[in-house]
């Protein structure tokens, strides 16, 4: 009996990535691919999920309902660097194995990060003089996959780059020649541009909060494309109120999207939905990441990704 790979996804995955992952599947005996694509109701994935051994989703949440619902469900894997969308309670619970696809969507996601800063910097090309990049320091929040890429991209633009990762040892980083900063108040003190890269989880929540953002040199901009929940939306607020000159670009719109654009439209810009990864060369990495662990955890018990230990 082949083991079922369903690919859940309300926001498909182009379609060279989805016909590029049926090739690695259909290489390997033993597996089917099956696609749930732009569902609409929830009842269509607990359907679905049922008879599946694996499944693949993007931004979709598999809760404890939906990882209950898989039967014979063993691993679950979600295709970007964030798997917050993951009950990995419900999944330990169960047996079932929770992974992510670290590095696939980090180009990407450091290429938007970059280009609103540029858009920011450049007044939203409204036709008035900007600033440049150049010269100027950014501070990366946390030096994982995707910081690296922006740190690389900014120090080609000439920019003063430091970098904080309590998780990272110092010559790791300094490797790369990026400046070493070894608390995050003195990252935001020191840094007009801050590119945030941090998961959400209850540490991390909230951990943005005024006194960080305040502090920030005059011209500052914060750069978020990680999760909206880690930045406090109060102390958001009221440092765009205190601090004309402080401004905040966001790939996940804030609660707050539309108080913030009606009041302090030159000063922030929040994507239409979640962009960082929606290229087709991140889409069809994740896509074939995803597939390819799968089969490795049925194959060899391949682990390596797992992110609820």
């Amino acid at each position: 009996m082949s083991k079922i790979i369903l690919v859940a996804t309300e926001k498909p995955f182009a379609k060279e990535a989805v016909d590029l992952m049926k090739a690695v599947v259909d290489k390997n005996a033993g597996y089917e691919m099956r696609l749930l694509e732009k569902y609409t109701e929830t009842s269509q994935l607990l359907d679905a999920v049922k008879d599946a051994h694996a499944m693949i989703i993007r931004s979709d949440k598999a809760t404890k309902e939906v990882i209950e619902a898989g039967k014979e469900l063993k691993v679950i894997v979600r295709a970007g660097a964030g798997y917050d969308n993951i009950d990995l309670a419900a999944a330990t619970e169960k047996g079932v194995v929770a992974m992510n696809t670290p590095g696939q969507n980090s180009n990407a996601v450091a290429e938007l990060a970059i280009g609103m800063m540029i858009y920011m910097a450049r007044g939203k090309f409204n036709g008035k003089s900007g600033t440049e990049l150049k010269g100027k320091t950014l501070g990366i929040h946390a030096y994982g996959n995707v910081g690296k890429y922006v740190a690389a991209i900014a120090k080609g633009f000439g920019m003063d780059v430091y970098a904080f990762d309590p998780f990272v040892k110092d010559e790791d980083i300094t490797k790369d020649n990026i400046k070493v900063v070894h608390s995050v108040e003195e990252l935001y003190s020191k840094c007009q541009y801050v590119s945030l890269h941090i998961p959400a989880n209850e540490k991390t929540k909230k951990s943005i909060h005024k006194g960080l953002l305040g502090s920030m040199p005059k011209g500052a901009i914060l750069i978020n494309t990680a999760r909206k929940e880690v930045v406090c939306e109060d102390g958001l607020k009221m440092v765009l109120e205190q601090r004309p000159d402080f401004k905040y670009l966001s790939d996940i719109a804030p609660d707050c999207a539309a108080e913030l654009e009606e009041k302090y439209a030159d000063r922030v810009f929040f994507t239409p939905k979640k962009m960082g990864a929606q290229t087709e060369e991140a889409n069809i990495n994740a896509g074939i990441a995803a597939v390819e662990q799968i089969i490795a955890y049925f194959e060899k018990g391949d682990r390596t990704f797992q992110v609820n230990k």
